[in-house]
């Protein structure tokens, strides 16, 4: 019994820091202090968006580059999403859009509790760290046209 729980310790003090959520507070409409004080940066943030295999953010919703192709329209295009939003309100919408709206179909980038149909690549974790939602937010904040 006690070999199974240090080695329960070990795995779990081991796994990834991408296995926690960031705690945040929310204000109104926003979460207006970046996860767990981090710093975005929107380059990294324009490569989380246009990847197809985790955040896919491009299978709903089109951004102002010419370059990529097969872009979704299920969600607002996201041009001008910086003077629409502010980067608290965009905070929220990644980390749990249904704080928003309950009938919201964007996943819940940043929670784990009480989600259903949950690919076996992210049970137990989110989709994306504190770090890939302040990057999201910095490159988004850029959209301004």
């Amino acid at each position: 019994m006690r070999q199974a729980l240090a080695a329960l310790l070990l795995a779990l003090a081991a796994a990834p820091a991408a296995a926690q959520v960031a705690p945040f507070v929310v204000t109104g409409d926003a979460v207006s202090a970046p996860l767990d004080g981090l710093a975005g940066d929107a380059g990294r943030g324009a490569r989380i968006v246009r990847n197809r295999e985790t955040a896919n953010c491009l299978i709903c919703h089109t951004i102002p580059d010419p370059r990529e192709t097969f872009m979704g329209e299920v969600g607002p295009p996201l041009a001008g999403v910086a003077l629409r939003l502010t980067p608290g309100q965009m905070r929220l919408r990644l980390i749990d859009p249904t704080r928003i709206n309950r009938e919201a179909v964007m996943p819940a980038y940043h929670r784990i509790a009480d989600l259903l149909r949950v690919d076996p690549r992210w049970q137990g974790r989110p989709v994306l760290t504190a770090q890939e939602i302040e990057d999201v937010v910095a490159y988004l904040a850029t959209l301004r046209e």
